[in-house]
């Protein structure tokens, strides 16, 4: 039996010596017959293998399953030298995706729990890639890689220094993407970090109040804080010189802000303050997007190109039920009313959602899927008991955490549930992409009644503090990798607490 390599080899000569192809009563060249095989799919290729010798070579062709792999978005940043067989390369591709997809399902991987100070009480996460930013009430800021499960996460350098009296105020807001991390303090304080220098703040800027709301840009380097009725757009020089390139004056606080992406020339925020929606942009400063007086906007996601967003109406007896708008950016018109719900949306993903689809939690325990080119929703899911507070999809499933703490995740075109995680506190925070899950439970009371502050005393707060959760799906993982956390011990820690456990099981390798 020929080895693959040498069945290649063959087909590469009798490749070289084929110079016309015979298409039924006529001969094509090779490049020829080559553009028109460009048109066929994966089936279509393997059916005209079998016609004849040379059929086979032209179907095999490396161009052909090399502009198939990249059409199903696998292997984009591979060239078509970097692969001996590109067919066997996309057929690989699809089997880890089939298998990934089974994990997902059956909930088959690794969980880890991004735990810090025990003493200190969660306030906000965000997450970019798998790279987890978290503050706490202690004023410090953690970054975890889950990528890699034994990573140590570094702590960011506070705004306030070592020597400032007082204690150090708590973090209101953090958020990162690939280049930079931000954290909001609630004494107005907004600290930024590059992902790529160090520990040590890039930049700093002081609001008069507290920040009432956090933005920052999905690529670049751009920042948007509100406080008062004032937001401001800080971002760096050609020369890497960071400076206030836009403050905009409003009339009402600030509830929600997003900066739009992929707008490279000047930022543009969306903000909505109360029942006002503004459109921020440096060329038309306060420019009003919505305005309905007594209809709150009770959430806010934006896109390249519009922004979607819930407003809670004067009720059935007014035949104004609580809708969810979609506004074109560039016209400012609105495009779409969706929904027609008793409660009020919690919640709203456009950004992270297939075209053309867009996912919405509300207080009425619903999860809905919208199709934005019929306007009707294309499955509604009871999921939580008490309101749903993060949602997000893809193409097949969708995650979703409640107030209750739960978090679920559904198979979208069977409207089922595939299975539920809990933990005691709300769901402030669902990320995943095709392998892993970040999932946050924040507590609403950050100074909880009967509990201890002191440092001395851990036990006391694990049910106060919050969790973290990391969970990994890809089938190519380490066996290491699928430890149990608990198991996961470097002994580095000084001191133990009750639930520590894993301080006493010294078998992390065996």
């Amino acid at each position: 039996m020929q080895t693959p390599g040498k069945q290649n080899t063959g087909a590469q000569n009798f490749r070289n010596e084929i110079n016309e192809v015979p298409f039924f009563d006529v001969h094509l060249p090779y490049e020829l017959a080559l553009k028109i095989f460009q048109y066929l799919g994966k089936a279509e290729l393997g059916k005209c293998a079998q016609v004849s010798r040379t059929w086979k070579v032209l179907a095999e062709d490396e161009v052909l399953w090399y502009r198939l792999c990249q059409q199903e978005g696998y292997l984009l940043d591979v060239s078509i030298s970097d692969r001996p067989c590109w067919k066997l390369a996309l057929k690989d591709c699809r089997a880890k995706e089939r298998a990934l997809r089974t994990n997902w399902k059956n909930r088959s991987g690794a969980v880890s729990q991004l735990q810090y100070e025990l003493g200190k009480v969660l306030c906000d996460v965000h997450s970019c890639d798998g790279v987890v930013i978290a503050g706490y009430t202690s004023g410090e800021v953690r970054l975890w890689d889950t990528r890699t499960w034994d990573y140590t996460a570094p702590i960011l350098e506070p705004a306030h220094g070592p020597g400032d009296a007082g204690p150090q105020p708590h973090v209101s807001f953090v958020r990162i993407n690939s280049s930079l991390a931000v954290a909001a303090y609630e004494d107005g304080t907004v600290s930024v970090w590059s992902l790529m220098i160090g520990r040590e703040p890039i930049h700093r800027y002081q609001h008069n109040q507290r920040i009432q709301a956090l933005a920052l840009g999905s690529k670049g380097a751009t920042v948007a804080t509100a406080s008062g009725f004032e937001v401001k757009v800080e971002s760096p020089d050609d020369r890497g010189f960071w400076q206030t390139t836009g403050t905009f004056e409003i009339q009402k606080l600030v509830n929600f802000l997003h900066l739009v992406p992929e707008v490279w020339d000047s930022p543009v925020a969306v903000a909505a303050a109360e029942d006002v929606v503004y459109l921020l942009k440096g060329e038309d400063p306060g420019k009003i997007l919505h305005s309905v007086y007594g209809q709150p906007v009770t959430c806010l996601d934006v896109s390249a190109h519009e922004a979607a967003f819930g407003v809670k109406g004067f009720g059935w007896m007014l035949n104004e039920p609580n809708q969810v708008l979609l506004y074109n950016l560039e016209t400012s018109q609105c495009l779409k009313k969706l929904g027609n719900s008793m409660g009020d949306f919690t919640c709203v993903n456009l950004q992270d959602s297939p075209p053309n689809m867009l996912v919405t939690g509300n207080k009425d325990r619903r999860v809905r899927v919208y199709d934005l080119r019929r306007s009707t929703a294309l499955c509604s899911l009871y999921a939580h008991r008490l309101g749903v507070s993060a949602v997000q999809m893809d193409d097949w499933k969708i995650v979703s955490g409640g107030e209750d703490g739960l978090v679920c995740v559904w198979d979208q075109r069977m409207g089922t549930k595939l299975w539920e995680m809990h933990a005691r506190h709300p769901v402030r925070y669902v990320w995943f992409n095709s392998h892993s899950l970040i999932t946050a439970n924040i507590p609403d009371e950050k100074t909880p009644r009967g509990a201890s502050i002191m440092d001395d005393d851990l036990t006391a707060h694990r049910r106060h503090r919050g969790i973290i959760y990391a969970y990994e799906f890809s089938v190519d993982q380490l066996a290491v990798e699928s430890v149990l956390p608990i198991c996961r011990s470097s002994y580095d820690e000084v001191m133990g607490y009750n639930y520590n456990i894993g301080l006493a099981v010294p078998y992390d390798h065996i």
